[in-house]
């Protein structure tokens, strides 16, 4: 559906008495100068094909924007740049992170934006942007760079949910609690899986900003490529962050299966240690239980005393040495 249909005049908003979903009605209240915003929201197809058809979009990038799952991108068609951008919000009660998508065409007077999925709502970027009449007389790209903006900003937010799951897990790693350590290796694979979602999302969308930040497209001004540069910047620093935290993961997981192997060679020593005070006894028992005309306190009246002082004996002292290795 349509969200919202503006058209904006030397930094400020036009009011009109047109229907938000007549495109093409507020598109002829503009005079030269101003430009027109239309954003929608998981648009049907037909919808879209009307708005695409007001504006003269390229029906390439059409189906992309309608048909959403793209990968971040920025194209040129004739005199129209199409630029996709994924959004991403965090789930901390399952360690998820969601994902949704935005399509921009910015035009010379024009801009459509074009969301799918619950992420980076625009509605508050849109009237953030009316607030700063300097930055919104820029004109269409100055929507490019508060959509950017406002998604790069969203990205920080997930990366903060991320930082604090992986200090939850670096915390239970090296507990000493067996029962708390026992989910880690799931929870290790799962931020794993969501750090890789991130990376997809983000990383590929670094050089769109590079260019956007040096001037090399369509309708950006010099004084545009400033702000594209501080959101440039801020992706830049999320990236290395997200590469920061998959490592740490990894460290995290190496970690955890050392702590295993540790705690199953303390229970194999734990093990043997208890083996052998049984088996030292039952040695001297089986000696004892051998039917011998000769042998040594045979017929000693307290043969059968000695004996179990014997096992009882070298078994304390078994148990002594082992508590002193560390066995036990």
């Amino acid at each position: 559906m349509i969200v919202d249909n503006a058209v904006y005049r030397a930094g400020h908003r036009i009011e009109h008495d047109k229907s938000v979903d007549d495109v093409v009605g507020v598109s002829a209240t503009r005079q030269p100068g101003d430009f027109q915003w239309v954003g929608l929201h998981d648009p049907a197809h037909d919808e879209m094909q009307s708005v695409a058809s007001t504006f003269g979009l390229h029906p390439l990038a059409v189906d992309d924007a309608v048909n959403a799952h793209q990968r971040p991108k920025l194209e040129r068609y004739d005199e129209m740049i199409f630029m996709v951008v994924k959004t991403l919000w965090y789930v901390d009660e399952l360690d998820a992170v969601e994902t949704g998508e935005i399509a921009v065409f910015v035009g010379a007077d024009y801009v459509v934006t074009v969301r799918h999925g619950d992420g980076s709502d625009l509605q508050a970027s849109r009237r953030d942007l009316e607030s700063r009449a300097r930055l919104l007389a820029h004109g269409p790209t100055a929507v490019l760079y508060a959509v950017c903006d406002k998604v790069v900003d969203d990205y920080e937010l997930v990366a903060a949910g991320l930082e604090v799951d992986i200090d939850e897990i670096e915390t239970s790693v090296f507990s000493g609690s067996r029962d708390v350590r026992s989910r880690d290796a799931e929870r290790i694979y799962t931020l794993k899986r969501e750090i890789a979602e991130v990376r997809r999302a983000a990383h590929p969308l670094r050089e769109p900003m590079r260019l956007l930040s040096i001037g090399h497209v369509l309708h950006v001004s010099d004084e545009g490529m400033e702000y594209f540069r501080d959101v440039s910047d801020h992706l830049i620093r999320f990236c290395e962050s997200v590469d920061s935290m998959d490592s740490l993961l990894s460290s995290a997981f190496d970690a955890h299966v050392s702590q295993i192997s540790l705690q199953q060679n303390e229970d194999m020593r734990k093990i043997s240690a208890a083996a052998a005070l049984v088996v030292v006894p039952t040695l001297i028992a089986g000696v004892y239980g051998m039917n011998f005309d000769y042998m040594p306190e045979l017929g000693w009246h307290y043969g059968y005393p000695f004996s179990l002082a014997m096992m009882i004996g070298v078994a304390a002292g078994l148990y002594v040495w082992f508590k002193k290795v560390g066995w036990l």
